[in-house]
């Protein structure tokens, strides 16, 4: 379900009246996640490793209630269902975007992401859930070693944004710096960081 609610009856009244209208309403918050786990499972199930980021995303981002408001003009929506954005490359060599919706089964989104991305990459479309779910975006520039971006702001596009490159072995871990960008009306810095640790939390336990 999907609906409109009153900003000033929402528990963001506050963030909304104060950063909704601002000309620069977006925070980017950049943390080294471990991914030692995450690595060795794609290679032990022979996973995709955005997948499995993609999956963890949507699962830290499902135990926390404002993932599921998103400010939109001037208007605050509020979703019940969350997907995940990745980007995909077509076959033409061009790129677009596909919504991965979250289910709770690993192997259910596995299956979901190889059909959905080979779709987009075979028929050069989106495939695109922002009409039924608050989407969280990714862009994975996994060929090369970044240590953060910061993302536009064109103010049609205010859901979540992450962002990395190639993981960085050290020692007997595999490391993978991040940058988390969102709408101040949406998140408080706190809760960003919060998101952050539980993203790692749910890296730590991938797998068991």
């Amino acid at each position: 379900m999907v609906r409109e609610i009153d900003p000033e009856r929402s528990r963001r009244a506050a963030a909304f009246a104060l950063w909704s209208r601002a000309p620069m309403p977006m925070v980017t918050l950049m943390k080294t996640l471990d991914v030692t786990r995450l690595v060795r499972l794609s290679r032990r199930r022979g996973y995709k490793i955005n997948m499995l980021l993609c999956w963890c995303i949507g699962r830290a981002a499902a135990r926390m209630e404002d993932f599921y408001l998103l400010p939109v003009g001037d208007k605050l929506i509020e979703y019940d269902r969350l997907a995940v954005n990745t980007v995909v490359v077509t076959r033409d060599g061009d790129i677009q975007t596909c919504d991965l919706p979250l289910v709770p089964d690993l192997e259910q989104f596995s299956r979901n992401y190889l059909e959905l991305t080979e779709r987009v990459a075979q028929t050069g479309q989106p495939h695109d859930l922002s009409g039924e779910a608050m989407v969280i975006g990714t862009s994975a520039l996994a060929g090369y070693d970044i240590d953060g971006a910061v993302n536009l702001y064109a103010g049609c596009y205010n859901n979540p944004f992450l962002i990395w490159g190639k993981y960085r072995r050290h020692w007997f871990r595999a490391l993978l710096p991040v940058s988390f960008q969102f709408h101040h009306s949406q998140l408080d810095g706190v809760p960003a960081a919060q998101f952050l640790e539980r993203l790692q939390e749910e890296l730590r336990i991938l797998g068991t």
